[in-house]
């Protein structure tokens, strides 16, 4: 047999759910469309994608020896339409990859694993990267035959639907290229139209610096005030435009005790989360991708869908971290209870918190919501 037919069978021995081949000794379209991404700003703070740019560009900028990419897939489907966790403002939504544990470890372990069985079977070097290396994936896989860049700019399959974790062993071998796959999005606009931020300046154009993905994890400071409102509950992550995509309706669920998904994490209630200090926090998130972004702004997130609940029975919890080390908290939790509160509760509040606030964020957080309760918020740009 082939050494691809080969590769592909151990792969899925191994517990990938597809396995596609893709040159990567030749010229490609997404280094350039990566720099216009950057040089418009709309990579946000994420001061990373900038210093590796160049490294990005093509996959044998990072490694000049390489000739092929073996693109691997797990499916991570959902058993449920991850929206239904925005029906519940009391509670909150995470999405759908971070309910279990980190799949950048789960996917590493397999890709090395794979990749010693092809050093031993075949003769010529391997690279394993997952996303958190200067290798653009989603591409790649386009390139293998794996799927399509979708409108919302993430990997779809006809298979798979959006639901794809995605991984790549790059080597020196040289082995048959799979055809790439062409784009099956056609006039559809469902994802671009159901974000709740309008991250997308146009289809398969995503602006991350209004994208909810990138403000509840990336993002460091106080969220931009237009977007809070349009979060809802979501704390973590954004699954809304993965999940009203079409193809979903050929995806299968993922077994759920490959992926390790914790019913803790589906839909916890706010209230819950609010108790949590730094041990409570990580004891919580365990191993789960969460966990990267520290309790500070997890509870920023958390606080921020505490003012979009409506529920005041959350007012004596928000009250309670006014006084919270953390001056992200701090601030979270002025604007969730400027949301909550009366006039007049408010005013009151703000005349006994305001005075002996010392950070300049809180204090602008005060200050800017002195005429509260706003309960619509500004409008979101563009």
């Amino acid at each position: 047999m082939s050494p691809e037919t080969l590769i592909r069978a151990e792969a899925l021995k191994r517990g990938f759910d597809v396995c596609g081949f893709a040159r990567v000794d030749r010229p490609w379209p997404a280094g350039g469309r990566l720099a216009e991404f950057v040089e418009a700003g709309r990579h946000g703070t994420m001061d990373w994608m900038e210093t590796t740019l160049e490294r990005r560009s093509h996959p044998n900028v990072l490694w000049p020896q390489a000739r092929t990419a073996i693109v691997l897939g797990m499916n991570y489907g959902p058993d449920r339409d991850p929206r239904e966790q925005l029906t519940d403002p009391t509670r909150a939504a995470i999405s759908v990859y971070a309910q279990g544990d980190d799949y950048h470890e789960l996917i590493k372990g397999r890709l090395k694993e794979l990749a010693g069985w092809i050093a031993a079977k075949f003769s010529g070097e391997l690279k394993v990267f997952v996303d958190t290396a200067p290798l653009m994936e989603k591409p790649l896989g386009q390139a293998a035959g794996i799927g399509w860049q979708g409108k919302h700019t993430n990997l779809v399959s006809r298979s798979f639907g959006s639901w794809l974790f995605l991984g790549s062993i790059l080597t020196t071998l040289e082995i048959a290229p799979d055809a790439p796959e062409g784009d099956h999005c056609g006039q559809c606009r469902a994802c671009l139209d159901v974000c709740p931020t309008n991250a997308f300046v146009a289809p398969y154009q995503l602006d991350a610096r209004a994208c909810i993905s990138y403000l509840t994890i990336e993002h460091k400071g106080p969220m931009p005030a237009p977007y809070r409102a349009a979060m809802g509950n979501r704390i973590y992550g954004c699954d809304d435009c993965l999940a009203v995509c079409p193809w979903n309706k050929f995806a299968e669920v993922a077994a759920q005790q490959r992926l390790h998904a914790r019913d803790a994490l589906r839909g916890p209630a706010l209230a819950e989360l609010l108790q949590l200090d730094d041990a409570g926090f990580r004891a919580l998130f365990t191993k789960s991708p969460v966990k990267r972004i520290g309790r500070d702004r997890f509870l920023r997130n958390a606080l921020y869908a505490v003012g979009n609940s409506g529920e005041a029975g959350l007012i004596p919890q928000a009250v309670g971290l006014l006084d919270d080390p953390s001056p992200l908290v701090r601030g979270a939790a002025v604007w969730a209870l400027s949301r909550l509160m009366e006039p007049l509760a408010w005013q009151g509040l703000r005349a006994a918190h305001a005075p002996r606030e010392t950070d300049p964020e809180v204090l602008a957080e005060w200050a800017a919501t002195w005429n509260a309760p706003d309960r619509d918020g500004p409008p979101i740009p563009g």
